[in-house]
């Protein structure tokens, strides 16, 4: 994998959850339809794929343009919740591939991580740590802790600061478009590895580099004990 970057550069690695260190998406998204359904309401898949990468503060607008002003929100997100705290307890939510691998590599190497994702504390610390990734990372910034989330930089700016840091020796790692766009704008390094998104045109002009998986960067960051 070629990157416009060494394993030198880089200090810290900021992390986004869903989509990237958890096969998460796919079940938010069918839970989401889930809740509709049972609320007797209009959804749309493409709905669902414009909120990926958004927090919970930012998604009720983009629901109301698709789906119109007057339509039920917080009781759609009440209603997934619930659902989606059922799926979290059951352990429904698996590890994307080369998470673990990628874990390794950055004990092996010392180097920190920080996950700094859309998604709020009190639903984000029991997803990783049913994975049993909460004890291996070192601090978490969530979507309910800043001002703006993503694509805005603040996240990512916390998130380097919290590590100590400076943001350009942070290799962020995002699957959405908006967490790529938020990176780029706080000035760090970024690879985004695709999920449900494929990066989009602005994203391509940008040539910001595309991993096919974690094994990928693993395999990266490994050189630098060379």
């Amino acid at each position: 994998m070629n990157l416009p970057f060494t394993p030198q550069d880089i200090h810290a690695v900021i992390f986004d959850m869903d989509g990237l260190l958890l096969d998460s998406e796919r079940v938010a998204l069918a839970t989401v339809a889930e809740a509709a359904a049972e609320l007797g309401v209009e959804w749309r898949h493409e709905v669902g794929l414009a909120l990926v990468g958004l927090n919970s503060k930012d998604g009720p607008a983009v629901i109301r343009k698709h789906l119109g002003e007057d339509y039920p929100t917080a009781e759609l997100y009440d209603t997934f919740g619930r659902l989606y705290e059922v799926a979290i307890a059951e352990g429904r939510i698996p590890l994307k591939g080369g998470v673990m691998a990628l874990f390794d590599v950055l004990d092996a190497l010392g180097l920190g991580r920080v996950v700094a994702t859309s998604t709020r504390r009190s639903r984000a610390e029991p997803k990783l740590a049913a994975v049993g990734l909460l004890a291996r990372v070192h601090g978490m910034v969530c979507g309910d802790e800043v001002s703006r989330g993503k694509p805005a930089p603040d996240i990512f700016l916390a998130a380097a600061a919290k590590l100590g840091v400076a943001v350009e020796n942070c290799l962020v790692l995002e699957d959405s478009n908006a967490g790529v766009r938020g990176a780029l704008a706080a000035g760090t390094r970024v690879v985004m590895v695709p999920d449900l998104l494929q990066p989009a045109d602005d994203l391509r002009a940008a040539q910001v580099p595309v991993a096919a998986s974690l094994h990928d960067i693993a395999g990266f960051l490994a050189t630098r004990c060379a």
